[in-house]
């Protein structure tokens, strides 16, 4: 299977599993139902299911495993989009080609929406059938989501991000925010599939290398898309940060450093891949393709 057919299968698969642990639009309370199948289905590039999939397949791992832990992810970031989508938060009115949750439905849903995806993905993930062998590792990855979505990972970066409008950082404090509140969950991707495939400690480490480099690359490549790309291309408003004055890599840099910096971190990224050979295939490609997005 070429790279563009793997990724458009595990896209579906995903969006099919999505479909099946997200209660039933017409299940009481509908209205709530029908706002989290809203925000989770239909939309958005699966970046973090990719790599979840492509971290498992370097170490043989159970495509339906893979499925439970790609949607955990996906679920936490579909609740942290809603969320930053609301007044109190970037007070933006498009996501994903259409309007996002608060605007669509109201603020006390869009609220819960988020809660309630964010439950959701650790009982899907704790739901995982494992034999008694596996239940440890399976605690692990319950808690390496737990810690990655929390006040030291995706929550902490908001913050910081919030308490940062305004501001002028450092090149060092702009990474370390993202390495927080981007950087995250994208690493949860990348080492719960490398739990799926029962990865050692050596192969955690460079996964872990890896996924460092690759969170910062995305970030990067979105504060380039944000000041280049129109808003009916990114599905989302365009030019938002620099409205709301937030410091970008954009800001900081420039759009010519910004992308020398997106090439090193590819390069960088690349490298840490080198130790799993062709097996790292999936994740070089997806390397590639985040450098290359339009959207």
């Amino acid at each position: 299977m070429n790279f563009a057919d793997w990724m458009s299968a595990v896209q579906d698969r995903t969006e099919a599993a999505l479909a099946t642990y997200l209660p039933p639009a017409d299940t009481l309370p509908a209205r709530l139902h029908d706002a989290m199948r809203y925000a989770a289905l239909g939309g958005g590039k699966r970046v973090r299911p990719l790599l979840c999939h492509a971290a498992g397949a370097v170490f043989d791992a159970s495509s339906d495993e893979l499925d439970r832990a790609a949607c955990a992810v996906e679920l936490i970031h579909a609740y942290s989009l809603v969320h930053d989508d609301m007044p109190c938060m970037d007070n933006d009115t498009l996501r994903r080609g259409k309007p996002t949750v608060h605007v669509e439905y109201d603020e006390a849903i869009a609220l819960m929406v988020g809660d309630a995806l964010q439950s959701l993905a650790f009982q899907v993930l704790a739901e995982t059938p494992a034999a008694p062998s596996r239940h440890s590792r399976l605690s692990s990855m319950i808690a390496l989501l737990a810690h990655a979505a929390g006040s030291r990972g995706m929550a902490g970066g908001q913050a910081i991000d919030l308490a940062a409008v305004g501001r002028t950082l450092t090149l060092a404090e702009l990474e370390q925010m993202h390495i927080h509140k981007t950087g995250a969950l994208i690493r949860a991707a990348v080492l719960l599939g490398g739990h799926c495939g029962e990865a050692d400690d050596a192969a955690l480490a460079n996964l872990t290398h890896f996924a460092n480099r690759i969170g910062l690359l995305f970030q990067v490549i979105d504060d380039i898309l944000d000041a280049e790309a129109s808003t009916a291309t990114l599905g989302k408003t365009a030019g938002k940060d620099a409205a709301q004055n937030k410091p970008t890599y954009v800001s900081l840099l420039g759009v010519s450093r910004a992308k020398e910096l997106a090439a090193e971190l590819r390069d960088n990224a690349l490298a840490a891949l080198a130790s799993f050979g062709a097996r790292g295939e999936r994740l070089a490609g997806l390397t590639r393709y985040i450098v290359e997005r339009d959207f």
